[in-house]
């Protein structure tokens, strides 16, 4: 996008703050090393999946095959040192395939509940639009209280827990729509495209004398639990104004109001906003928010939530067209 701020930091930081966030700098310099060993040329989506994590929010990542989205998330779960799981969404798999379920213990004569693999710190549903309505319900507890109820019985998550989707948007033979409700429990949907030019020559380049898969070794654990814990306690000293607010509740009120839009924005998205604007001016090393900073993450977390009216798909408006022209058109705070 133009206005990154995050590539803008030098411009605006201040020198008070350059202490203030030294640690921080540290941190997210060493991730971003990491990722790029193997990520060629995706530096933006290294940025919004660092504002998820800050954020403790779910990631969607939506592309066409072969452009890295699961080489993606695999990087950034390799940099956090954490427990990662891997599930694979097909059209015959159970909830209990993802949550668990009670094994017979013949010995005692007594039924256990053996955890299924959401029970990780990170985990990877790929292919996420592959598995029915059904399974996919089995998230809806566990991406929203971060808890498993089974049998009557309650089973927190441990912290961090994030997982982080794929989808492919194009082939629709054996997938299945998500549910709204399971679409507005990610906090953004990042939508991967193709590499330009120079960058996939750096592909080629990087590549070209390896036979096998990318080496996810070579990526090391830079940031443990703990870390990661003080970074998101530390977005509630980012300020932001009353009339940051104002703005950020302006932008979500038009979703409902446009004539274009059929389903509008929900509080939740609202509060994702806010939450994202303050770790994008942290990861610019400031301790304020402007409004290129909501600029910056709403069309990311607004963009799966809206649903345009089928007159405004038929003259061939996207989600993106709509929400910059609400941005355009929304006055900014000065």
């Amino acid at each position: 996008m133009e206005n990154d701020p995050i590539e803008e930091k030098e411009d605006i930081i201040l020198s008070s703050d350059n202490n203030e966030f030294a640690d921080i700098q540290r941190m997210v310099e060493s991730v971003k090393t990491e990722c790029a060993k193997l990520l060629i040329g995706q530096d933006e989506l290294v940025e919004l999946m660092l504002v998820n994590i800050l954020c403790n929010g779910h990631i969607l990542l939506e592309g066409v095959p072969g452009i890295a989205k699961t080489l993606a998330a695999k990087v950034m779960s390799k940099t956090i040192h954490a427990d990662f799981s891997r599930i694979q969404f097909t059209p015959d798999l159970m909830p209990t395939d993802i949550i668990g379920t009670s094994v017979f213990n013949m010995k005692e004569s007594t039924f256990t509940f053996r955890k299924g693999p959401i029970f990780s710190n990170l985990v990877l549903i790929d292919e996420i639009n592959r598995a029915p309505a059904k399974t996919q319900s089995a998230l809806f507890e566990v991406m929203e209280e971060r808890q498993i109820t089974y049998d009557g019985h309650e089973y927190e998550m441990t912290f961090p827990f994030l997982i982080i989707a794929t989808q492919n948007p194009v082939e629709q033979e054996g997938t299945y729509r998500l549910p709204e409700a399971q679409l507005d429990r990610f906090f953004m949907k990042i939508n991967m495209t193709y590499p330009n030019f120079d960058d996939e020559v750096n592909i080629l380049n990087r590549f070209k004398n390896q036979t096998g898969n990318a080496d996810l070794n070579q990526v090391n654990s830079v940031c443990s639990a703990q870390e990661l814990l003080t970074m998101q306690t530390r977005l509630s000293s980012i300020y932001l104004a009353d009339n940051m607010i104002d703005y950020i509740v302006k932008i979500v009120h038009e979703t409902r109001s446009n004539g274009k839009i059929f389903l509008g924005a929900s509080p939740r998205a609202s509060l994702a906003i806010m939450k994202a604007s303050k770790a994008v001016a942290m990861l610019s090393y400031r301790s304020f928010v402007i409004p290129d900073d909501v600029q910056y993450v709403t069309p990311h977390i607004l963009n799966h939530r809206l649903i345009l009216t089928p007159e405004a798909e038929m003259s061939g408006l996207t989600v993106f067209n709509v929400i910059d022209q609400i941005l355009k058109e929304t006055e900014v705070p000065r």
